[in-house]
């Protein structure tokens, strides 16, 4: 009889708690977040390229789609084209120079996209500068290279950009896991003023944003670790509605394929993170290549009236179908 009745109330505990957990997860209950997207175009308005067979060595200014568009990635003209197509935030990618300055541009190596030779840090800006960026790009295998000539002088440093657009949101891209460079860029930031500041987001390496969060600690910040160290704890006990301490005043850049599987997505999660200060992107795919939600189809993925971030390759498509789905 006894053990009747102990194995009914562990059977009641786990129904108790089986309740618990889906009712204070589940979406039912809330009340529906409205507004837009957020919009992330990732570096600016760029040529867009294949993502099959990519690798971490792939030079993809030889593998872009025929061009739709004039502009080049991580260029002034390339941010303000995705400003002006509905760009909540760009994302630009940073090298540091010879002479101790910031230049906008993605590669390591300058060979695939310009006509110089050799590691951008081995540069000075001015001599970045006096390259063509546009030199590489190529959509039809090496016949024809429709920007060649067009992009001598379109390499900016960081502190143009940051001087050409100071109330825009972005977020930077340390491209190295080298410790001094976050202390760099940790005094580059300091000079800014604070509200300039606030609208920057910086993501990279584990070392060098360990070292930007050392120095400038009220600055958002995003990195493997970072990442780790929020969502580990919040899968273990999200459940419950609590929120890690290192889940606050930060950006998570969640894989589509991931999401699905949070505590409370989508509503209550988006909730939870922003009642810390914390914004949430979703990536296309399982986020190893910047895939992101360039089409219709892509977008047909999300939740309905999904109101998070998105990261984005495409913003001249994806702000405009937005915009028409809203209406």
């Amino acid at each position: 009889m006894l053990k009747k009745f102990m194995k009914r109330k562990v059977m009641y505990v786990f129904l108790f708690l089986f309740i618990f957990v889906y009712i204070n997860n589940s979406n039912f209950f809330v009340e529906k977040r409205t507004g837009k997207p957020l919009l992330l175009a990732h570096r600016g308005l760029a040529q867009t390229f294949s993502m099959e067979g990519i690798t971490g060595e792939t030079c993809t200014a030889k593998r872009i789609y025929p061009p739709e568009h004039p502009y080049l990635e991580n260029t002034i003209p390339s941010m303000e084209a995705a400003f002006a197509a509905g760009a909540d935030i760009v994302e630009f990618d940073v090298q540091p120079t010879k002479d101790d300055q910031f230049a906008v541009f993605h590669d390591w190596t300058l060979e695939c996209r310009t006509n110089g030779k050799g590691v951008t840090r081995e540069h000075t800006m001015a001599e970045l500068k006096s390259l063509d960026i546009g030199y590489g790009y190529t959509a039809d295998n090496g016949k024809t290279f429709p920007f060649r000539g067009k992009g001598i002088g379109l390499m900016p440093s960081l502190d143009e950009v940051l001087a050409h657009f100071p109330n825009r949101s972005f977020l930077i891209h340390v491209k190295s896991n080298d410790p001094q460079e976050g202390v760099q860029l940790a005094q580059f930031l300091s000079k800014l003023p604070k509200k300039q500041r606030s609208q920057l987001t910086v993501y990279g390496g584990d070392k060098p944003i360990a070292m930007l969060k050392k120095h400038l600690p009220n600055l958002r910040v995003m990195s493997m670790a970072t990442m780790k160290s929020c969502m580990l704890p919040y899968i273990a006990v999200g459940w419950t509605g609590y929120v890690p301490s290192a889940c606050e005043n930060t950006q998570l850049h969640i894989p589509e394929k991931i999401a699905p599987w949070l505590w409370g997505w989508t509503d209550k999660f988006l909730n939870r993170m922003e009642n810390v200060g914390t914004r949430v992107i979703v990536v296309a795919g399982d986020g190893q290549w910047s895939e992101g939600f360039d089409t219709v189809e892509d977008i047909k993925r999300l939740p309905s009236n999904y109101t998070g971030g998105i990261w984005t390759n495409r913003i001249d498509r994806i702000a405009p179908l937005l915009q028409k789905q809203k209406e």
